[in-house]
């Protein structure tokens, strides 16, 4: 499976001639969603989720789909029927070709004065790649790719390094990254790659990788 890395939170998924993008949000190329056959959003921060992105995307091409929250879907469902499926924790879909399943429930808490709302993570093909949106959920089961939130105002870089130990990918990339300036990069880089436990990499937007 192609993985190739789009700017901040977004991520496309290719194989046997099908794409799955997950969380392109405003942070993101303007084209991030488009060509998708399957588009995952993780939560309804614009950061992750942008409303015209994702109708250009399903108007592109008839034949996508999205899964999302309830507060996703609700904003595309009247414009496209049968399209926008609402999913939660604990959920399991396969869909063109890629078999999904969803864990998580509330983002990280940003302040205890700020209300939480729902986040969701996708878990792809059996573990392949797991993205958690804006929270450090752990999967029951292995995960071979992890999609690392590196830098949010919900996140400290302590936080950072231990949910990748709990984790235990056996390789993480960075997400969630446009606020990271050049400065900061090779702090980051160097923390979590010496204390994570396991091979992590940054690959600027545009680069791909086989995983």
């Amino acid at each position: 499976m192609k993985l190739t890395k789009k700017s901040h939170a977004c991520v496309r998924l290719e194989k046997e001639g099908r794409t799955l993008v997950i969380d392109p949000g405003a942070f993101s190329e303007e084209d991030a969603a488009l060509g998708a056959d399957v588009i995952l959003v993780t939560h309804e921060h614009p950061d992750h989720f942008d409303e015209s992105r994702l109708r250009a995307a399903l108007e592109h091409n008839p034949a996508a789909g999205i899964w999302t929250l309830k507060s996703v879907a609700e904003r595309l469902t009247a414009a496209f029927p049968g399209r926008v499926h609402t999913v939660g924790h604990g959920d399991a879909f396969t869909a063109a070709g890629f078999d999904v399943q969803v864990h998580g429930e509330l983002h990280a808490v940003i302040h205890p004065d700020i209300p939480r709302i729902t986040n969701v993570g996708y878990l792809v093909d059996g573990g392949k790649v797991f993205h958690p949106g804006d929270a450090f959920t752990v999967p029951d089961r292995p995960v071979e790719t992890l999609m690392l939130p590196v830098m949010a105002p919900w996140s400290k870089i302590a936080e950072v390094i231990d949910y990748v130990r709990e984790v235990a990918p056996r390789r993480a990339y960075d997400v969630h990254d446009a606020l990271l300036t050049d400065l900061a990069l090779p702090i980051y880089e160097s923390q979590i790659g010496r204390l994570g436990g396991t091979d992590h990499q940054r690959l600027s937007p545009g680069a791909w990788t086989e995983v």
